[in-house]
């Protein structure tokens, strides 16, 4: 039954489990945390995968851009379907259809078989789109920046606690009398399994909104049941503001994905690390997301206050702007002290950015806030593609240069060579992205808010604070 009394929360509570918008809060934040655990879950079993299916090197960096580019049309997609169906069971049938992938992904037998399932794995990134318009429908303007950064933040914490987990997993599989070379079937088994469970949790204790679900709101009114009172897709992407975020989240969260992609390797190229204690440095750095995209949407709400929503949108550009000139600077980096401070720092505000973003993007257009989510969603997997293209593209043609050059030397010799290749290469690629990124961040700038805008948000901050002031009796 729908409590109408019942309206968006103004609090992020966290252990007030009888309100529905915290108890939401935790369900969807859990669901994105296993769909990106699952969606990265193969990572830490590369080197068994190419191994037992004999992945050539093409082979190995076309999985990882697949794995990107199915979750660009199923963020487009599901946002869309989000605006029409509602955040509950766009969610339940992601995670139940997305875990046949996952399964399927322990049993292929072929290289061609794998790549196909790593394709379609990528689509249960989606569900970062779906966790943010569910958090967006269950929190007030005054908080609602905290809560998407804080749920996007912790869901992320999956694509780096599988560096972790998974080898675990593992571990307990062929305790059980799993031969090794197998475990990492069985491991994305368990995962898909999961995620197929959680899609039933999820159905069975989440509502659309604070209110009911969609199907409930308009049988009573409270829904646009009319193509008139409706907003349609091809009028979300006139909005130039959506395109202009779509760029931001391409240079934030899309950047985060593919340096942290190729962080490992050079680490180890340019620094001569060892790949555990690289992929220690790198998993940590992901770890961050505990604080710091929370950081980037408690920071953007309280501009907010300040600024109204050109508040939002200016920390939105400092932040964005910081994250370019850190990533540059990384990138001529040489001695490990200085490069992992500059990693530290580029850490800390490209994940800040990433919440930044998702505090403006509820108030672009709240009668399609899943078109929107949905578009500025798939920015951060474009980004992704092309940065990493960029990066292949300039590593392969450095490091057949270096193994031309070296060609009759000893395989010690190429090898170093190769490394050496790599790293100049990866580097130059870096600065070039940093400076993208600086140009974006100037460019977030041009995001406008109308008067009318501006002052339909400014009540909602005046009825939090008045309904908080305590009346005190004052003697005349």
């Amino acid at each position: 039954m729908i409590n109408l009394a019942q309206e968006k929360s103004t609090k992020l509570s966290l252990f007030d489990f009888k309100n529905v918008s915290t108890r939401t809060f935790w369900i969807t934040s859990i669901s994105f945390f296993l769909c990106f655990f699952a969606w990265f879950g193969i990572v830490p079993f590369m080197p068994d995968v190419v191994k037992d299916l004999g992945l050539t090197p093409d082979q190995k960096w076309n999985s990882i851009i697949l794995a990107v580019s199915g979750t660009v049309f199923a963020r487009l997609l599901i946002g869309k379907l989000c605006d029409k169906y509602g955040p509950r069971l766009c969610y339940t049938w992601l995670l139940m259809l997305g875990a046949i992938p996952v399964i399927l992904c322990g049993l292929v037998q072929t290289p061609t078989q794998f790549l196909v399932c790593r394709l379609f794995i990528g689509f249960i990134g989606a569900s970062f789109v779906i966790t943010q318009v569910h958090t967006s429908l269950m929190f007030a303007p005054n908080i609602v920046g905290t809560a998407n950064a804080t749920s996007a933040g912790w869901g992320n914490l999956g694509g780096g606690a599988n560096r972790l987990g998974m080898p675990i997993i593992a571990a307990a599989v062929v305790a059980f009398g799993v031969a090794d070379g197998e475990a990492w079937r069985y491991s994305m088994v368990i995962a898909g399994v999961v995620c197929f469970v959680m899609g039933i949790v999820y159905f069975k204790f989440t509502t659309d909104t604070s209110k009911g679900n969609f199907n409930e709101l308009q049988e009573i009114g409270e829904m646009p049941t009319t193509k008139k009172d409706q907003i349609g897709f091809l009028e979300v992407l006139k909005d130039y503001r959506v395109w202009i975020l779509f760029v931001v989240y391409a240079a934030s969260f899309g950047i985060e994905l593919t340096v942290y992609g190729t962080m490992d390797d050079y680490l180890q190229n340019t620094f001569q690390l060892e790949r555990v204690t690289a992929g220690n440095i790198v998993l940590s750095f992901a770890l961050m997301n505990i604080f710091a995209r929370t950081l980037g949407g408690f920071f953007g709400d309280k501009f907010g206050k300040l600024k109204g929503l050109r508040g939002r949108v200016l920390f939105l550009s400092f932040i964005l702007t910081l994250q370019g000139v850190m990533l540059i600077f990384f990138s001529g980096a040489t001695s490990l002290v200085l490069g992992v401070i500059l990693l530290i720092l580029f850490s800390l505000s490209v994940q800040m950015a990433e919440g930044a973003t998702f505090s403006v993007v509820p108030f672009i257009n709240k009668k399609a806030i899943g078109s929107v989510s949905g578009i500025v969603g798939a920015g951060g997997n474009v980004g992704a593609f092309l940065a990493a293209m960029l990066l292949k593209s300039k590593s392969a043609v450095a490091e057949k240069a270096a193994i031309v050059a070296n060609e009759g030397l000893s395989d010690e010799v190429i090898k170093s060579a190769q490394s050496i290749a790599s790293s100049s290469a990866v580097s130059s690629g870096y600065l070039l992205i940093g400076i993208v990124v600086v140009v974006a961040g100037v460019v977030a700038l041009a995001i406008k808010f109308s008067t009318e805008e501006e002052k339909e948000e400014a009540p909602n901050f005046a009825t939090k604070v008045l309904s908080e002031l305590i009346p005190v009796n004052v003697k005349s």
